[in-house]
């Protein structure tokens, strides 16, 4: 059950990662520009963000097993529409289907670990199964390159959809043979606390407040992290003399990074350490990994790139578990759907933000030096909010 969440999690964003890894590759194969690229991902990540806030409602009325054979079938259709040879608008289309499909991913999994998976181990679980999308970051990262020298990047696209489907089948067996777990009756304590509407409504507003504060923090972070991850292993390549297999293992250590980065910081959580601290360390740390992208540029240093990348893996990549994690604590099961998908619409529309304007710097006269230094700034925005969740959270207390 855990894999599957956690494939659940990063099917989705494969292709996108598979074509940042390749990004060299597809912009002299398709004849466009650095900002006709980015709007790929803006194009996924938009979809994504509009079907997190659409589909809310519908995914909290959906069984689970359909969920999931939603999500990997649009993944596998998107990928393998992106590997029909026919030209940019056709690959602008795959990208939409590719980021419809991440509408469904947090919301289903939060669901499925809060109704079938025994309390002691959900937020260490939640920590993994959102490294997924770090594990697709590192499967597409490695992958993609690798298959491209082979049989082109629009046949290591055809090798995912393949993928996908046949994930498809193993996650509705498996979910299907995993009982919902039994709901305790509400303590006696619980109820004389709703006896009075007033502090049910207080709760409800303060409940209100934290979803709204994630998903703002959720797109702040947001547009840092896609405008680096799109562009980083075109970075390596263009501006530091990387090959494309090397420019791609940068996006891949990123991944790996991540990886760890999710599950050491979903452990911090399940410890009773609190959401706000954790999103203020990993703002700074964020900061911290911007300026060391824009040194590495400055002074031509791979190993500056290198810490950059681990910098940028533990912190910004990190920011996903957290804020999912910090629903589980105050979110009821029947609405962790749509309360899912508005943070995750806040995430995504961070995410269709970042690499349209990278993007345009990047091919301005600017050039990376600009995008560096907007990236610093973004994150700068996310310790400020940061620290104003810690001080919110003293005082409550």
């Amino acid at each position: 059950m855990l894999a599957i969440l956690l494939a659940a999690v990063g099917i989705a964003p494969l292709l996108n990662y598979g074509l940042s890894a390749t990004s060299d590759l597809v912009i002299r194969d398709l004849g466009i520009t650095e900002s006709q690229f980015g709007l790929l991902a803006t194009v996924c990540f938009g979809c994504a963000a509009i079907g997190n806030v659409v589909f809310g409602k519908f995914s909290n009325a959906q069984p689970d097993s359909r969920l999931v054979l939603i999500i990997f079938g649009t993944a596998a259709a998107a990928m393998a529409l992106a590997a029909v040879d026919a030209g940019y608008v056709l690959l602008l289309v795959a990208s939409g289907i590719a980021g419809f499909a991440q509408s469904f991913p947090n919301g289903v999994t939060n669901r499925i670990l809060a109704q079938r998976v025994p309390a002691a181990q959900r937020i260490t679980w939640t920590g993994i199964k959102q490294s997924g999308v770090q594990v697709s970051q590192l499967v597409g990262s490695l992958g993609f390159p690798l298959l491209a020298a082979f049989i082109g990047w629009q046949g290591a696209s055809l090798a995912g959809a393949v993928l996908a489907a046949g994930l498809a089948i193993l996650a509705v067996r498996i979910i299907k043979a995993t009982p919902v777990l039994a709901t305790p009756a509400p303590s006696k304590s619980k109820q004389s606390g709703t006896d009075s509407g007033e502090p049910v409504a207080s709760a409800a507003a303060s409940t209100r407040f934290i979803i709204y504060a994630l998903s703002l923090f959720g797109f702040i972070n947001g547009v840092g992290v896609q405008a680096t991850n799109v562009y980083l292993a075109l970075f390596a390549v263009r501006e530091l003399d990387f090959s494309l297999v090397a420019g791609g293992l940068t996006a891949a250590v990123a991944g790996i990074v991540g990886v760890s980065a999710r599950v050491g910081w979903g452990r911090m959580m399940s410890r009773g350490i609190a959401a706000p601290k954790l999103l203020l360390l990993l703002a700074v740390l964020a900061t911290c990994g911007g300026a060391s992208f824009l040194l590495a540029q400055q002074l031509h240093s791979p190993i500056l790139l290198w810490l950059a990348v681990a910098l940028h893996g533990a912190s910004a990549l990190g920011v996903s578990v957290v804020l999912m994690a910090a629903l589980l604590r105050v979110v009821p099961a029947n609405r962790l759907g749509s309360s899912s998908g508005l943070v995750s619409a806040g995430q995504f529309g961070g995410f269709t933000v970042g690499p349209l304007a990278m993007g345009l710097l990047v091919g301005s006269a600017g050039g990376f030096t600009a995008g560096w230094i907007c990236v610093i700034g973004v994150y700068l925005c996310c310790t400020v909010l940061g620290i104003f969740l810690v001080l919110r959270s003293s005082r409550s207390r």
